[in-house]
């Protein structure tokens, strides 16, 4: 298996009212293709930044970021979201549907901005809702829809562009115990698929799903287990 995701000594700096605050202090982890990895840690502990790094969301203040074979580190805003849009599904805690539009059509939305035509676009989004259990509910809204749907209409929509990792921060913390099983079993079974998965939790027994569990604290890493 290729290593798809490769951090070498990342740091990331903020300063805030004066004051230096080093949320990252030289990081380094890889993650190869079909991992399914669990970022854990309390609150502060750096882990939603290694995220947004990840995501190409927020740039690192020093190291390498190699993402499927490509150094984003030099890479300008717009090449950034080019490589978001091709590289990256994402699954977000509160969903990030569009509240008045169909299912089908939420999903749609990376292949859109990848300017692919309408009927391609129609067909790719149908075929990533039956990948998660959908099929017959591409028509319907949000409001017409569990929150346990509303999540798996957001992983399709972070897989219908094939990306290279999936990454997912707290997928289950508005979803009931029963419901986030649910959802926790789609992700183990789309792992086991082939696709490579990166998850924030501050839960352990949603992390207990992954094969890997990547431990942070005060901008360290404490244990990577598998």
């Amino acid at each position: 298996m290729g290593i798809v995701i490769s951090l070498n000594d990342i740091h990331r700096v903020f300063i805030m009212g004066g004051q230096r605050f080093e949320a990252l202090k030289g990081v380094s982890f890889s993650v190869a293709e079909g991992e399914f990895v669990a970022i854990m840690g309390a609150s502060g502990s750096g882990k939603s930044t290694c995220m947004n790094i990840l995501g190409c969301l927020d740039p690192p203040t020093a190291g390498e970021y190699l993402l499927d074979g490509l150094n984003v580190g030099g890479m300008d805003p717009d090449q950034l979201a080019a490589v978001r849009n091709r590289k990256l599904g994402f699954v977000f805690q509160g969903f990030n549907l569009l509240a008045r539009t169909p299912a089908v059509e939420n999903v749609e939305l990376p292949l859109v901005y990848a300017g692919l035509h309408a009927r391609e676009r129609r067909a790719m989004a149908m075929e990533a809702l039956q990948q998660v259990g959908l099929a017959g509910k591409e028509n319907n809204h949000s409001s017409q829809l569990s929150g346990g749907q509303q999540q798996r209409v957001a992983i399709a929509r972070a897989l219908v562009n094939k990306p290279a990792v999936i990454l997912a921060d707290e997928p289950t913390g508005n979803l009931d115990s029963t419901t986030s099983d649910e959802i926790m079993g789609l992700f183990t079974d789309l792992n086991r698929r082939g696709i490579t998965i990166i998850m924030v939790t501050h839960e352990a027994d949603v992390a207990a799903y992954a094969g890997r569990r990547i431990t942070f604290k005060d901008g360290e890493i404490i244990g990577d287990t598998r």
